[in-house]
């Protein structure tokens, strides 16, 4: 009988610490103090946070196969918001509402010729050339 009581009173205890664990573990998650400013930005599947793959973006602008690039970082999230004259005919401007920026994507040569900060509807001619 001693031996049931000490098992009931381990999962009682076993019980009770995880329910005070659960209570506590909201708070941590909703005070943003709790956590460090690199689990706030967070990185996804590539292993780049949101700025990180627009820096690489940048960085390869006017380079063959950016475009590609372009829909693998951001995959279903790019809206178009308009097209000009540029690159070999036409780019399209592509926003990216996550990062708040916009891109100008040549089809023909599979590139991206520029990027902005913003909603961008228009680049200037000699930056989308």
């Amino acid at each position: 009988m001693k031996a049931i009581m000490n098992r009931s009173s381990v999962f009682a205890t076993i019980a009770l610490v995880g329910f005070a664990t659960a209570i506590n573990l909201p708070a941590q998650l909703t005070n943003p103090s709790a956590l460090s400013a690199s689990a706030m930005e967070m990185k996804d599947a590539t292993g780049l946070t949101a700025q990180q793959k627009v820096d690489k973006v940048t960085q390869t602008k006017g380079q063959f196969g950016g475009g590609d690039q372009l829909r693998r970082f951001f995959f279903g999230d790019l809206e178009p918001l308009s097209v000009q004259p540029g690159g070999a005919g036409m780019v399209v401007n592509l926003y990216n509402k996550a990062t708040n920026v916009t891109f100008a994507y040549c089809a023909t040569f599979d590139v991206v010729v520029a990027v902005k900060s913003g909603k961008v509807m228009r680049f200037a001619p000699e930056e989308v050339k």
